[in-house]
């Protein structure tokens, strides 16, 4: 019989994450929408050479995640957590927690992109982030005009920042000052 922990950690979906984040600058095409869902994430009060641990409630999903680094390529494992396990974790993000609802949109060359409206005090906060499976991809990308200013290496716009207060943007949108 094989160490039952082993096999778990087998199972766990670890990887990198390879992403561009970008401030919205403008309406989100028509039609382009596939499906909404309302983000709650809170951040443990944890954070050792950058990395961070979440939970977060998406739809009807609960998960933990904890990521490392900062940037284009970020390590990142993520997985699925008892209900039970959420509810005790909660409370320890009150100080450190987001909600938004996310959109997830086709774009013209065959990519996805999550458009991220955020509310409470990061409301008119919108970005838009595009996952990709490798760095090449990610540089070769060309956003469409409604994305705004990159903000990938920002760690002002990093959720746990947002999260947190550190540096909060102001709102961002049509006719809105992105600081830049």
């Amino acid at each position: 019989m094989g160490d039952p922990e082993a096999a778990r950690q087998e199972d766990m979906s670890m990887g990198e994450e390879i992403e561009r984040r970008f401030l919205v600058a403008g309406e989100v095409p028509d039609g382009s929408t596939r499906r909404t869902e309302r983000i709650e994430q809170g951040y443990l009060p944890l954070d050792v050479d950058g990395a961070e641990v979440r939970v977060r409630r998406r739809g009807g999903q609960i998960f933990m995640t904890v990521k490392g680094g900062t940037g284009l390529v970020r390590t990142e494992c993520e997985e699925p957590i008892p209900p039970a396990l959420f509810d005790a974790l909660w409370p320890l993000t009150e100080a450190a927690r987001i909600a938004k609802e996310r959109r997830t949109v086709a774009l013209e060359g065959g990519e996805t992109a999550e458009v991220d409206d955020f509310g409470g005090r990061l409301a008119g906060l919108a970005m838009v982030e595009v996952e990709f499976e490798t760095a090449e991809a990610a540089h070769a990308f060309r956003a469409p005009s409604w994305f705004g200013r990159e903000v990938t290496d920002d760690a002002r716009y990093q959720n746990r920042s947002l999260a947190r207060g550190e540096g909060v943007p102001q709102p961002s949108g049509p006719g809105a000052d992105d600081g830049a």
